[in-house]
Protein backbone atom coordinates (compact mmCIF):
# COMPACT_ATOMS: atom_id res chain seq x y z
CA UNK A 1 0.00 0.00 0.00
CA UNK A 2 2.73 2.77 0.57
CA UNK A 3 4.10 1.66 -2.58
CA UNK A 4 0.83 2.45 -4.57
CA UNK A 5 0.22 5.60 -1.97
CA UNK A 6 3.64 7.01 -3.07
CA UNK A 7 2.69 6.71 -6.58
CA UNK A 8 -0.66 7.96 -6.42
CA UNK A 9 1.55 11.19 -4.90
CA UNK A 10 3.61 11.13 -8.21
CA UNK A 11 0.33 11.32 -10.44
CA UNK A 12 -1.62 14.15 -8.50
CA UNK A 13 1.93 16.10 -8.64
CA UNK A 14 2.01 16.69 -4.49
CA UNK A 15 4.32 14.87 -2.27
CA UNK A 16 2.47 15.34 1.42
CA UNK A 17 4.43 16.49 4.13
CA UNK A 18 1.57 14.14 6.65
CA UNK A 19 1.35 11.18 4.81
CA UNK A 20 -1.90 10.17 7.21
CA UNK A 21 -3.86 12.86 5.53
CA UNK A 22 -3.81 10.93 1.82
CA UNK A 23 -4.70 7.64 3.82
CA UNK A 24 -7.18 9.07 5.16
CA UNK A 25 -9.02 11.18 1.90
CA UNK A 26 -8.61 7.20 0.23
CA UNK A 27 -10.44 5.24 3.61
CA UNK A 28 -14.04 4.82 2.26
CA UNK A 29 -17.00 4.35 4.90
CA UNK A 30 -17.02 0.73 3.56
CA UNK A 31 -13.65 -0.24 4.81
CA UNK A 32 -14.09 2.31 8.11
CA UNK A 33 -17.25 -0.22 9.36
CA UNK A 34 -14.93 -3.40 9.10
CA UNK A 35 -11.79 -1.54 10.52
CA UNK A 36 -13.54 0.45 13.44
CA UNK A 37 -11.66 3.22 14.90
CA UNK A 38 -10.94 4.84 11.66
CA UNK A 39 -11.86 8.19 10.36
CA UNK A 40 -13.86 7.57 6.68
CA UNK A 41 -13.28 10.63 3.84
CA UNK A 42 -16.36 11.97 4.01
CA UNK A 43 -14.96 14.96 5.94
CA UNK A 44 -11.92 15.43 3.23
CA UNK A 45 -15.05 15.14 0.30
CA UNK A 46 -16.59 18.06 1.88
CA UNK A 47 -13.79 20.41 2.53
CA UNK A 48 -12.27 19.36 -1.07
CA UNK A 49 -16.10 19.39 -2.51
CA UNK A 50 -15.54 23.24 -1.49
CA UNK A 51 -11.94 23.91 -2.16
CA UNK A 52 -12.80 22.59 -6.02
CA UNK A 53 -15.72 24.91 -6.14
CA UNK A 54 -13.80 28.09 -4.74
CA UNK A 55 -10.85 27.35 -7.46
CA UNK A 56 -12.95 26.51 -10.15
CA UNK A 57 -14.63 29.60 -9.95
CA UNK A 58 -11.68 31.31 -9.63
CA UNK A 59 -10.76 30.21 -12.79
CA UNK A 60 -13.60 30.28 -15.36
CA UNK A 61 -14.18 34.10 -14.09
CA UNK A 62 -10.26 34.99 -14.90
CA UNK A 63 -10.17 33.45 -18.10
CA UNK A 64 -13.48 33.85 -19.68
CA UNK A 65 -13.85 37.55 -19.22
CA UNK A 66 -16.11 38.16 -21.73
CA UNK A 67 -18.97 35.38 -20.05
CA UNK A 68 -21.82 36.28 -18.57
CA UNK A 69 -23.17 34.73 -15.17
CA UNK A 70 -24.75 32.12 -16.72
CA UNK A 71 -22.29 30.97 -19.15
CA UNK A 72 -20.03 30.75 -15.74
CA UNK A 73 -22.25 28.40 -14.09
CA UNK A 74 -22.16 25.96 -16.74
CA UNK A 75 -18.43 26.14 -17.24
CA UNK A 76 -18.37 25.48 -13.27
CA UNK A 77 -20.75 22.59 -13.73
CA UNK A 78 -18.71 20.92 -16.66
CA UNK A 79 -16.16 19.95 -13.78
CA UNK A 80 -18.05 19.93 -10.70
CA UNK A 81 -19.82 16.84 -11.49
CA UNK A 82 -19.60 13.49 -10.14
CA UNK A 83 -19.33 11.83 -13.55
CA UNK A 84 -16.42 14.60 -14.80
CA UNK A 85 -14.09 14.05 -11.57
CA UNK A 86 -14.67 10.12 -11.84
CA UNK A 87 -13.25 10.80 -15.35
CA UNK A 88 -10.35 12.40 -13.51
CA UNK A 89 -10.10 10.04 -10.97
CA UNK A 90 -9.65 7.04 -13.40
CA UNK A 91 -6.97 8.95 -15.13
CA UNK A 92 -4.90 9.15 -11.76
CA UNK A 93 -5.97 5.60 -11.15
CA UNK A 94 -7.36 6.38 -7.91
CA UNK A 95 -9.65 3.06 -7.71
CA UNK A 96 -6.61 0.62 -7.09
CA UNK A 97 -5.58 2.55 -3.71
CA UNK A 98 -9.13 2.74 -2.30
CA UNK A 99 -9.75 1.34 1.31
CA UNK A 100 -12.59 -0.26 0.49
CA UNK A 101 -14.77 -3.18 2.51
CA UNK A 102 -14.88 -6.14 1.49
CA UNK A 103 -18.41 -6.22 -0.21
CA UNK A 104 -18.02 -2.90 -1.56
CA UNK A 105 -14.68 -3.93 -3.40
CA UNK A 106 -16.08 -7.06 -4.96
CA UNK A 107 -19.19 -5.05 -6.11
CA UNK A 108 -16.56 -3.26 -8.70
CA UNK A 109 -16.41 -0.48 -6.17
CA UNK A 110 -13.18 0.47 -7.31
CA UNK A 111 -14.74 1.84 -10.91
CA UNK A 112 -17.84 3.42 -9.48
CA UNK A 113 -18.16 6.90 -10.40
CA UNK A 114 -19.62 8.42 -7.12
CA UNK A 115 -16.78 6.39 -4.84
CA UNK A 116 -13.84 7.32 -6.71
CA UNK A 117 -15.02 11.05 -7.22
CA UNK A 118 -15.52 11.61 -3.24
CA UNK A 119 -12.07 10.23 -3.21
CA UNK A 120 -10.70 12.66 -5.51
CA UNK A 121 -12.52 15.39 -3.54
CA UNK A 122 -11.42 14.26 -0.53
CA UNK A 123 -7.68 14.42 -2.19
CA UNK A 124 -8.24 17.98 -2.72
CA UNK A 125 -9.17 18.24 0.76
CA UNK A 126 -6.29 16.61 1.90
CA UNK A 127 -3.56 18.88 -0.24
CA UNK A 128 -5.27 21.66 1.08
CA UNK A 129 -4.59 20.86 4.68
CA UNK A 130 -1.25 19.28 4.03
CA UNK A 131 -0.37 22.33 1.43
CA UNK A 132 -2.39 25.26 2.00
CA UNK A 133 -4.65 27.08 -0.34
CA UNK A 134 -1.47 27.43 -3.39
CA UNK A 135 -1.19 24.09 -2.54
CA UNK A 136 -4.67 22.91 -3.69
CA UNK A 137 -5.35 25.43 -6.03
CA UNK A 138 -2.52 24.44 -8.07
CA UNK A 139 -3.66 20.66 -7.60
CA UNK A 140 -6.75 21.50 -9.56
CA UNK A 141 -5.87 23.75 -12.33
CA UNK A 142 -3.29 20.94 -12.93
CA UNK A 143 -6.17 18.62 -12.98
CA UNK A 144 -8.99 20.30 -14.68
CA UNK A 145 -7.63 22.84 -15.98
CA UNK A 146 -7.56 21.68 -19.37
CA UNK A 147 -11.34 21.78 -19.26
CA UNK A 148 -11.84 24.36 -18.38
CA UNK A 149 -9.67 25.84 -21.53
CA UNK A 150 -11.55 24.15 -23.91
CA UNK A 151 -14.92 23.57 -22.33
CA UNK A 152 -16.56 23.06 -25.78
CA UNK A 153 -14.77 19.97 -26.17
CA UNK A 154 -16.09 19.03 -22.69
CA UNK A 155 -20.33 19.20 -22.40
CA UNK A 156 -21.62 20.25 -18.88
CA UNK A 157 -23.17 17.53 -17.00
CA UNK A 158 -26.26 18.56 -14.84
CA UNK A 159 -28.67 16.18 -14.69
CA UNK A 160 -27.95 12.64 -14.96
CA UNK A 161 -31.21 11.45 -14.71
CA UNK A 162 -32.26 12.95 -17.74
CA UNK A 163 -29.35 12.32 -19.71
CA UNK A 164 -29.50 7.99 -18.88
CA UNK A 165 -33.48 7.98 -19.67
CA UNK A 166 -32.49 10.16 -23.10
CA UNK A 167 -29.20 7.86 -23.55
CA UNK A 168 -32.25 4.36 -22.77
CA UNK A 169 -34.62 5.80 -25.03
CA UNK A 170 -31.57 6.11 -28.00
CA UNK A 171 -31.23 2.56 -27.54
CA UNK A 172 -34.91 1.62 -27.30
CA UNK A 173 -33.85 -0.13 -23.90
CA UNK A 174 -36.88 0.43 -21.19
CA UNK A 175 -37.06 3.88 -18.90
CA UNK A 176 -34.57 3.61 -15.87
CA UNK A 177 -35.90 2.20 -12.95
CA UNK A 178 -34.57 3.46 -9.46
CA UNK A 179 -34.63 1.45 -6.11
CA UNK A 180 -33.46 3.19 -3.12
CA UNK A 181 -32.13 2.10 0.53
CA UNK A 182 -31.31 4.05 3.69
CA UNK A 183 -29.03 3.45 6.55
CA UNK A 184 -28.83 5.65 9.94
CA UNK A 185 -30.67 7.99 12.28
CA UNK A 186 -32.41 10.46 11.15
CA UNK A 187 -30.24 13.48 11.61
CA UNK A 188 -27.39 11.47 9.36
CA UNK A 189 -29.14 9.38 6.88
CA UNK A 190 -27.08 7.89 3.92
CA UNK A 191 -29.05 7.08 0.87
CA UNK A 192 -27.87 4.40 -1.83
CA UNK A 193 -29.48 3.56 -4.93
CA UNK A 194 -29.29 1.43 -7.65
CA UNK A 195 -30.53 2.39 -11.10
CA UNK A 196 -31.91 -0.96 -13.35
CA UNK A 197 -32.43 -0.50 -16.64
CA UNK A 198 -34.32 -3.79 -18.87
CA UNK A 199 -34.23 -5.49 -15.20
CA UNK A 200 -30.52 -5.62 -14.73
CA UNK A 201 -28.68 -3.25 -12.32
CA UNK A 202 -26.48 -0.82 -14.38
CA UNK A 203 -25.13 1.91 -11.56
CA UNK A 204 -24.82 2.35 -8.31
CA UNK A 205 -24.25 5.55 -6.03
CA UNK A 206 -24.40 6.70 -2.70
CA UNK A 207 -25.08 10.15 -1.29
CA UNK A 208 -25.99 12.44 1.46
CA UNK A 209 -29.44 12.56 0.08
CA UNK A 210 -32.08 10.77 -1.99
CA UNK A 211 -31.64 13.03 -4.99
CA UNK A 212 -27.86 12.68 -4.98
CA UNK A 213 -27.70 8.92 -4.76
CA UNK A 214 -29.83 8.50 -7.38
CA UNK A 215 -27.89 11.15 -9.71
CA UNK A 216 -24.61 9.27 -9.06
CA UNK A 217 -26.54 6.05 -9.99
CA UNK A 218 -27.36 7.41 -12.94
CA UNK A 219 -24.25 8.61 -13.80
CA UNK A 220 -22.06 5.64 -13.15
CA UNK A 221 -24.86 3.73 -15.30
CA UNK A 222 -23.78 6.35 -18.02
CA UNK A 223 -20.32 5.53 -17.70
CA UNK A 224 -20.87 1.88 -18.38
CA UNK A 225 -23.41 2.25 -21.56
CA UNK A 226 -20.73 4.17 -22.89
CA UNK A 227 -17.54 2.16 -22.14
CA UNK A 228 -20.11 -1.08 -22.92
CA UNK A 229 -20.59 0.94 -26.29
CA UNK A 230 -16.98 1.96 -26.77
CA UNK A 231 -15.82 -2.23 -27.18
CA UNK A 232 -18.95 -2.93 -29.42
CA UNK A 233 -17.71 -4.23 -33.06
CA UNK A 234 -17.89 -1.08 -35.16
CA UNK A 235 -18.44 1.26 -32.22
Amino acid sequence: MDTAVSALEERIGHRFGDGSLLLHALRHRSWCSENPGHESNERLEFLGDAVLGWVVADVVYRRHLDSREGRLTDLRKSVVNALALADVARSLDIGSCLLLGRGEDTAAGRDKSSIISDALEAIIGAVYLDGGAVAAHDLVVRLLGERLLQPNGFSPYTDFKTMLQELCASREDLPPVYALREEGPDHAKFFFASVLVNGSVLGDGEGRTKKQAEQRAASDAIHRLKGAASTEPNA
